[in-house]
C-alpha cells in the first residue's frame, strides 16, 4: 500500500538529505530567530513548521524550507515597528502574531489564485536592489553583536552610533566572532562533507564556554514542544490594521520570489517541474502554523535545498525530515544551544548577508541602461535606510513607468512592440522556408519583437528550454529588437549558457546598436557568444550554420 504513494528506492538518500539539510538549517534558524528580535527559539520553531508542512503540502519535491535572510529582515522590521507602536514586545506580540499568520494566509490565497504565474514579472533591479539592500541590513545590524554590544533596531541609528563600537567592544566577543568567520569561510577547503557553519558555531561555542569567557549569550531556550501563541491576537487594536496589512503583504510577496526562484534552482537540478500554486499553498499553510507557535516566517532555503539534493533527496520525504531533525533538536538539546554566543551568530549571519548581496548587479550598474541602474541604486538605498515596503513599491512603479515611456518611444518612432514567438506554432518568414524545410530538425530559428524587458523574459527563457536535445544550432533574430534591459540580458545570458551545455551553437542577427552596446558591455559578447557568431543579415547565419552542422 505505501509503494502505492512512494518509492522505496528513494528512501536511503531522502533520509540522508533531510539529515544532512537538518543539519546545515540548525545555526541559521537560531541565528535568524535572534536578528528578528524574537529570540532563537522563534528560529527554531519556524524551522520546524515551515520545514515539515512545506514539505508536505508544497509544490517542490526537493524543497527544504526555513527562515530566510529576506524573511528574517522584514520580521525585524515588524518586531520594532509594533514595539515602538505598543511599547513593549510582550504588549506587541498580538500583533506580531497576527502579521505572521496573515503573511500565511495571504500565500495561501496566492496560490489558489493563480498568482505565482505574476511574480516572473517583477523586473530584475528590483528584486536586485531589495535583495541587496537585505544583505546590507544583515550585515549592518551584526556588528554591534559581532564585538558584545547591544545594537539598535535601525541601521540609520547603527551608523550613527558607530563610535561606540571602538570604545565599549568586548574583545572575547570580537576574537569567538572573529574565529567563527574564519571556520566559516575555511573549513570547507577541509571537507564539504560536514556544513562549515554548524562546524564554526560549535567550535567557537565550545572555545567561549571552556574559557569562560564574559560574552553576550542565546540564554534559555524552552524544552519541549512549542505552546500555542495566539492570545489576544482576535483582539488587536485597530490601530495596528494598516502595520499589520502591509507587513503580512511583503511577507506573503517576499516569501513567495524567495521560494519560487529557490524552486528553479531545484528544478535545474533534479530535472523535474515544480508546481508553483501548489508551493505557494505550502508555503502558506507551513508559515500559519509557524505564527500560531510563536516561530517566525520563512520560505524555500537555496543552501539547504542545494544540500538535501546534492545528498540524495528526491522527494518530499526528504524536506520533512530536515524538519523532523530540527525538532529532535529542540527536544534533546535545546539547553545546550542556550550557550551559544551571539558574536557567533553574528559571524554566521555576516556572511550570509554578504552572500544575499547581489554582486552580479552591481558590477553592471555601469554598463546596464541607466534607468535600470537608477531603480536597483534607489530599491537598494530606501530597503537599507528606510522602508522595506515603499522600497518594492517605489522600484515597481518607477521600473514600469520607465519602461512604458520607453515603449512609448519606440512606438513613436514606428517600431514594432510586441509578443516573443518562434517556430511553435508560428509559421517561419518567407526568407527561411527553402532552409527551414531543409533543416527543421536540426535548427530552430527565433523570432523576437520589440524590447526584450523584463515582462517577456520569463516566456523567452521557458521558450529556450523547450528546444529538442537534436537541435544543433539556434539563430535568435534581433532585427525588431531595439531596447533590452537588465533582466533581458540576464536572461538571453542564462539561456545561451543553458543551450551551451546542450551543445546548441547559437547564433544572433541584425543586431541593433542598443542591445549590441549592453551585450558587449557586460561581455556576453564575446565571452559568451563570440563575434563570428554575430551576424549582419539571415544569409550569414545559414552559412555559418551549415558550417557548425558539418563540424557537428
Amino acid at each position: 500500500m505505501i509503494s502505492k504513494y512512494y518509492n522505496s528506492k528513494y528512501l536511503k538518500g531522502d533520509f540522508t538529505g533531510g539529515l544532512v539539510a537538518g543539519v546545515v538549517a540548525l545555526p541559521l534558524a537560531l541565528a535568524f530567530g535572534v536578528q528578528s528580535g524574537l529570540g532563537a527559539t522563534a528560529g527554531l520553531y519556524g524551522a520546524i513548521a515551515i520545514g515539515i508542512f512545506a514539505a508536505i503540502f508544497g509544490g517542490t519535491a526537493t524543497q527544504a524550507s526555513g527562515p530566510t535572510g529576506p524573511m528574517t529582515v522584514v520580521s525585524a522590521a515588524l518586531v520594532a515597528a509594533a514595539i515602538e507602536l505598543t511599547g513593549s514586545l510582550e504588549a506587541a506580540m498580538p500583533i506580531i502574531i497576527l502579521t505572521f499568520l496573515l503573511g500565511g494566509i495571504f500565500q495561501i490565497i496566492f496560490g489558489f489564485l493563480n498568482i505565482a504565474s505574476y511574480v516572473k514579472y517583477f523586473p530584475y533591479p528590483v528584486v536586485s536592489g531589495f535583495m541587496s539592500g537585505v544583505g546590507l541590513i544583515i550585515i549592518i545590524l551584526q556588528i554591534f553583536p559581532f564585538v558584545g554590544l547591544d545594537s539598535a533596531k535601525s541601521t540609520w541609528f547603527v551608523i550613527q552610533d558607530l563610535p561606540r563600537l571602538f570604545t565599549d567592544f568586548n574583545w572575547q566577543a570580537l576574537a569567538l566572532g572573529g574565529l567563527t568567520v574564519l571556520i566559516y569561510y575555511i573549513f570547507p577547503y577541509i571537507t564539504k562533507v560536514i556544513p562549515s557553519a554548524l562546524v564554526a558555531l560549535i567550535v567557537a561555542s565550545i572555545v567561549g564556554y571552556f574559557l569562560k569567557w564574559d560574552v553576550p549569550i542565546i540564554g534559555e531556550i524552552p524544552s519541549g514542544l512549542p505552546t500555542l501563541q495566539i492570545d489576544g491576537i482576535l483582539t488587536v487594536d485597530s490601530g495596528a490594521y494598516r502595520l499589520i496589512a502591509e507587513y503580512a503583504t511583503v511577507l506573503a510577496v517576499l516569501g513567495s520570489i524567495d521560494s519560487l526562484l529557490t524552486s528553479v534552482i531545484a528544478d535545474n537540478m533534479t530535472k523535474t517541474k515544480h508546481n508553483s500554486n501548489r508551493e505557494l499553498i505550502g508555503q502558506g499553510i507551513g508559515n500559519a502554523i509557524a505564527a500560531i507557535f510563536g516561530g517566525i516566517p520563512g520560505a524555500g532555503a537555496t543552501k539547504g535545498t542545494v544540500v538535501n539534493i546534492n545528498s540524495g533527496g528526491r522527494t518530499r520525504l526528504s524536506g520533512t525530515i530536515h524538519g523532523l531533525v530540527l525538532l529532535a533538536v529542540l527536544l534533546g538539546l535545546g539547553k545546550l544551544a542556550g550557550y551559544i554566543p551571539l558574536s557567533v551568530l553574528a559571524g554566521l549571519l555576516i556572511p550570509i548577508g554578504f552572500k544575499i548581496i547581489d554582486t552580479k548587479g552591481l558590477k553592471h550598474l555601469l554598463a546596464v541602461p541607466r534607468a535600470d541602474a537608477f531603480v536597483l541604486i534607489l530599491v537598494l538605498l530606501v530597503t537599507t535606510f528606510g522602508s522595506l515596503i515603499q522600497a518594492v513599491g517605489m522600484g515597481l512603479l518607477l521600473a514600469c513607468l520607465l519602461f512604458m515611456k520607453r515603449a512609448s518611444d519606440i512606438s513613436e518612432e514606428g517600431m514594432e512592440v510586441g509578443t516573443l514567438a518562434g517556430f511553435d506554432g508560428e509559421q517561419p518568414w518567407q526568407d527561411e522556408m527553402e532552409f527551414y524545410n531543409k533543416y527543421k530538425d536540426k535548427v530552430y530559428i527565433k523570432h523576437l519583437y520589440g524590447p526584450l524587458f523584463f515582462g517577456f523574459t520569463s516566456h523567452f527563457q521557458n521558450e529556450i528550454k523547450n528546444i529538442p536535445d537534436e537541435v544543433k544550432a539556434l539563430i535568435i533574430r534581433m532585427d525588431r529588437v531595439p531596447y533590452i534591459d537588465q533582466s533581458g540580458l540576464y536572461a538571453l545570458e542564462n539561456a545561451v549558457l543553458d543551450l551551451e551545455k546542450k551543445g546548441v551553437e547559437v547564433i544572433l542577427t541584425a543586431l541593433q546598436e542598443q542591445p549590441k552596446d549592453k551585450l558587449v558591455s557586460i561581455d556576453i559578447i564575446p565571452d559568451l557568444i563570440n563575434e563570428e557568431s554575430i551576424c549582419d543579415s539571415i544569409d550569414e547565419a545559414y552559412d555559418l550554420v551549415k558550417k557548425v552542422l558539418k563540424t557537428s
